[in-house]
């Protein structure tokens, strides 16, 4: 976005006159008064603002595990957790207003914040920072979704370039200049609620720049980066310990991070399955990888614990004695089903089964600290999730 931002500058200063689908350039005003101050931060105004979709989640979800919460002694405080970047942390403290009340932090919760530094190994919410090999390997570690995301956006917006060019002679357009822009739409939408740049492009050139997301994040961190699925195992090994214990455990954990802390852990889960890696050669006509729906803006993942003595349909069909406890994944208010694994209630997964495929999965994709290049000292595992 920043190239948007300085070549909508440039044009400005340069008193350069911009004509065709461009022309409302010629008058925009950037949405933010200070760019350097604000970039990065939890947006406040508009109706999609952050401060207030982590609000309504809180509510909404308070609504939905109003059960869990009233079950909790008023005396016991709940913890809660978030990675240390600001945007982070005042997206957990409005979800903690919506879902605990105003005075949450005096009263019913404490937020503890886990620092994003090097040093912690396995220990920590966001292990992109911690993972030594991902982030010096320039060709497969982070920057191998940048890598790839450079690949597809070369076939198609080179197009968008001429088209561009035809209405405005002598100015090129750069494939990042371009691709910011398109990510200007989306950006100005959440703080305005709409966007000019959104009527600049196709709807073609918006599938594209659909698919373009779901590459990088795919390469960067998920299914596609060879260190997406052992950064992602560190947080789904916790889980399920904690899923093991029930409710002695704690009724509710809640942890707030990084998108791109998210789709580790859906890589190491393998709940998106695809027979082949993502093309970048073109887009194709179906894939179970979106990032749209996967990791959206307040994206959350949730894992329930569920107990139900009645038989499903299959099972008495099998005749197979019933679990007591199941495991049901809720992705952005969808249920997805964990491949391979549907024989609880609404597509539930037995615990037991779902234990098991965590441990084999563990044992595929390897030790976190091995693969990361860190010594034996370094912590092995995540220790702060209890309450």
């Amino acid at each position: 976005m920043e190239k948007g931002i300085q070549r909508q500058m440039l044009v400005t200063d340069s008193n350069i006159t911009l004509k065709g689908d461009l022309e409302f350039v010629n008058n925009w005003q950037y949405f933010s008064l200070e760019p350097s101050a604000e970039h990065d931060q939890l947006t406040n105004t508009g109706p999609y603002a952050g401060t207030l979709s982590s609000f309504a989640a809180g509510t909404r979800l308070r609504t939905r595990y109003l059960h869990l919460f009233t079950s909790i002694p008023a005396s016991q405080t709940i913890n809660f957790w978030a990675s240390d970047c600001n945007r982070i942390i005042q997206t957990a403290r409005y979800f903690a207003t919506g879902f605990f009340g105003l005075d949450w932090d005096s009263t019913r919760a404490k937020l503890h914040i886990i620092p994003e530094t090097p040093d912690l190994g396995a220990n920590t919410l966001t292990p992109g920072d911690t993972c030594l090999k991902y982030r010096e390997d320039m060709l497969t570690g982070h920057d191998y979704g940048l890598i790839q995301l450079t690949k597809f956006r070369s076939t198609y917006l080179p197009a968008i370039s001429a088209r561009f060019q035809a209405q405005n002679p002598g100015i090129n357009f750069t494939d990042g200049e371009l691709y910011s822009m398109q990510e200007m739409c989306g950006f100005e939408i959440l703080v305005r609620g709409s966007s000019p740049w959104c009527d600049v492009f196709t709807h073609d050139d918006w599938l594209n720049f659909e698919y373009a997301r779901d590459v990088i994040h795919y390469y960067r961190a998920g299914p596609g980066n060879r260190f997406g699925p052992v950064m992602g195992w560190l947080w789904l090994n916790a889980t399920a310990n904690m899923l093991t214990t029930g409710p002695d455990a704690g009724k509710m954990f809640f942890s707030f991070v990084h998108d791109g802390d998210i789709i580790p852990m859906l890589a190491a889960l393998n709940l998106f399955p695809s027979k082949e890696h993502l093309p970048v050669s073109h887009r194709p006509k179906t894939r179970a990888w979106r990032t749209s729906q996967v990791v959206p803006m307040n994206g959350r993942i949730i894992f329930e614990r569920l107990r139900c003595n009645t038989p499903t349909k299959d099972q008495r069909k099998d005749r197979k004695k019933p679990a007591n406890h199941y495991v049901r994944i809720n992705v952005n208010d969808g249920i997805v089903a964990l491949p391979a694994c549907t024989l609880g209630p609404d597509s539930s997964c037995p615990l037991e089964d779902f234990l098991a495929i965590v441990r084999r999965r563990g044992e595929e994709i390897g030790d976190f600290r091995e693969i990361c290049g860190l010594g034996k000292d370094a912590p092995a595992r995540i220790s702060f999730l209890h309450q």
